[in-house]
């Protein structure tokens, strides 16, 4: 039962006639109203990434569940989170390793870099190459999991994310900081944030990465 949504019970949801809430208090209304859903998503985020390999299309489908939040869309967490796995899998890799793929090498390019370039101006502008690249995809990557929920086409939501992640990088800055600070900080300080991980680390700092960027993405 801890999966089935029950039809007959009204779900949360707003009072249409209540004036809509921005910034902390729509947050927070959010937060509240969907609590129970998020637990649900951490939890099975966690126990379908055990293989590791499936990792990509569980992070694609707890964007999912999470996009449907921030539109105010009615949320069953166990059927959305299951047929996201099942429809859009392949967009789960192709995401993941379009994102990944790029950060790791570029991060790896400005650790190689770094040194020699302060060795010698030789290794400088492959130095601002790889710091580019890492830049300009972190910063992209935000918009790319929020876009990939509605475009059509990988390729035109990497296209729109890159394009935002240079010229409306603010909100991506945020979101970039909910997600992998937050991660970073939890793995830091690991078995101690191990509460934390397990039931909100994840679904959480997503859900608060996609709301840093909500504004900007309905306009597309």
């Amino acid at each position: 039962m801890f999966f089935r949504k029950d039809y007959a019970a009204p779900g949360p949801g707003i009072d249409p006639n209540e004036p809509e809430k921005t910034g902390l208090a729509r947050f927070l209304e959010i937060l509240s109203l969907e609590c129970g859903t998020l637990l649900k998503l951490n939890l099975l985020f966690l126990l379908c990434s055990l293989p590791v390999v499936t990792l990509p299309p569980v992070l694609y489908a707890m964007h999912c569940v999470v996009r449907k939040m921030i539109l105010d869309q009615p949320v069953d967490c166990f059927y959305d989170f299951k047929a996201a796995l099942r429809k859009h899998w392949r967009r789960g890799y192709a995401a993941f390793f379009l994102v990944a793929l790029p950060l790791v090498l570029s991060g790896c390019g400005v650790w190689f870099y770094l040194g020699r370039a302060l060795a010698g101006p030789l290794f400088f502008l492959p130095f601002m190459l790889c710091s580019t690249v890492f830049l300009v995809m972190l910063l992209a990557s935000p918009y790319f999991y929020g876009f990939l929920t509605t475009k059509p086409t990988v390729k035109e939501a990497l296209r729109l994310s890159v394009l935002l992640g240079v010229g409306r990088p603010a909100r991506a800055l945020l979101a970039v900081l909910s997600v992998y600070g937050t991660l970073t900080i939890a793995i830091l300080e690991f078995p101690i944030s191990a509460v934390y991980l397990l039931f909100i680390g994840f679904s959480v700092p997503c859900l608060l990465g996609n709301f840093f960027i909500r504004t900007i993405l309905i306009q597309f």
